[in-house]
């Protein structure tokens, strides 16, 4: 890539990112600006980057992106069979907060009404757990519309919280921004999913995540854009004394995906899971990149990546974990695991253990292969057609990342995807 396309994509997104409100606070223009000169000073990444060695993201942005703009969605096409959520549309990364009915005990609120009601909180941690060192991050800070989801301290949440997210229009620019802060001892279940009502889009999404004391957070992500979308993520997650934080991500669809997931352990007994899927087929790139950082001793996580890779797809993953000199007694396993349905289908994996304390049990693996022929021979000799014995052969495979699931109606409507995905349907 040259250095002139370079400049010009610079050029292109500066341009779109000049119209933030003028009649912002002082303490957020600040914020901001910091962010809009790490931009200026950052470069869209290339394969010379090391963190972007099998990802070349920078030719798919060179389309004439525009901001979208918010738009009614009927919430009822996005429902999950059986569940019983509370769903919340969020069309080109904008919510109409006035649609939004929340039960007692968690709050979601603008950025400005969090800064007057929660100062603290928002001078802690907003743009503070994620930095703004990459240029994703940067742009995604300079203008996005950031929205908080907050629970009180002690509050269970029975329903999940389901944001939908739209991408409407064509060539549309969208920039998601979240801060969600789990209260002390409050539990609740978030999901995220991701659908295309556009020709193309390019998603740049930024989550920040506190899970403060004693608090436990689930949260599904599910990616079912359409194969003409760019959808780039930045989750960093902070986590205190007692935490617990699940991750599961589901990768169905997409021209292009790059999710960053940043796990931090800042404190002694806390668990963090990371579990992901992704299915690929047709020219599909997904580009999983994790780190769970132990800081503090007595903690544990727990990390599986699947893949299956069909035609021409192709799959990176790059999972490290580190460990501080600080962090004895910490317990960290990884494993990713891949499966190619064909010879063209790619995956570059990188497992990585960085270990500075010497009282620790820590493995990593990685496994790639072909499907067992002989089993589907053996299932096919017992009645089974051929694409049959070979769904159920995956769908078995990627048991362990979908049975991590606590929501049963959850668990099945990702198995329907899964089925769907390899019928050729999603």
């Amino acid at each position: 890539m040259n250095t002139t396309i370079t400049k010009d994509l610079k050029e292109h997104f500066f341009e779109l990112i000049l119209t933030s409100s003028a009649s912002e606070e002082a303490w957020l223009k600040e914020i901001r600006t910091e962010a809009l000169k790490s931009f200026k000073s950052l470069d869209f990444p290339t394969t010379r980057n090391e963190e972007w060695k099998y990802t070349r993201i920078t030719p798919l942005l060179n389309k004439p992106f525009k901001k979208g703009e918010y738009s009614h969605v009927q919430t009822s096409n996005y429902k999950i069979a059986d569940l019983d959520a509370i769903i919340i549309p969020v069309v080109n990364g904008i919510i109409n907060l006035k649609e939004v009915i929340l039960p007692k005990g968690i709050e979601l609120l603008n950025i400005h009404i969090a800064k007057e009601k929660h100062p603290s909180y928002i001078e802690q941690y907003f743009s503070k757990i994620t930095d703004n060192k990459n240029i994703f991050t940067a742009l995604n800070t300079v203008s996005a519309t950031p929205y908080i989801l907050k629970t009180d301290n002690n509050a269970i949440i029975e329903k999940p919280i389901h944001f939908v997210f739209v991408s409407k229009g064509n060539e549309v620019f969208v920039q998601p921004r979240f801060l969600i802060i789990a209260g002390k001892q409050s539990e609740f279940n978030v999901i995220t999913s991701f659908h295309s009502d556009c020709k193309s889009a390019f998603l740049n999404v930024v989550v920040e995540v506190v899970a403060e004391e004693n608090s436990k957070l689930e949260w599904t992500k599910i990616q079912s854009e359409n194969n003409e979308s760019i959808h780039v993520s930045s989750e960093d997650i902070y986590m205190s004394t007692n935490s617990t934080f699940t991750l599961h991500t589901y990768t169905f669809n997409g021209a292009m995906v790059r999710n960053n997931v940043n796990v931090a352990i800042d404190a002694a007994n806390c668990e963090a899971n990371l579990n992901g899927l992704y299915l690929l087929d047709g020219k599909q790139h997904v580009d999983n990149h994790t780190k769970i950082a132990h800081m503090k001793a007595h903690s544990n996580s727990n990390e599986i990546y699947k893949g299956i890779m069909n035609d021409a797809s192709t799959g990176v993953f790059n999972g490290k974990i580190h460990v501080y000199q600080n962090a004895q007694k910490t317990n960290a396993f990884q494993s990713n695991k891949n499966i190619l349905l064909s010879d063209n289908a790619t995956i570059n994996t990188k497992p990585e253990l960085e270990i500075y304390a010497d009282d620790v049990k820590c493995s990593h693996g990685s496994t790639t292969g072909q499907f067992d022929e002989d089993a589907v021979f053996y299932l096919r000799a017992r009645g089974m057609g051929e694409q049959s014995a070979r769904a159920l052969l995956v769908e078995a495979f990627a048991n362990d990342v979908t049975e991590s699931l606590k929501s049963e109606a959850l668990k099945k409507h990702i198995l329907l995807l899964i089925h769907k995905k390899l019928s050729k349907e999603l």
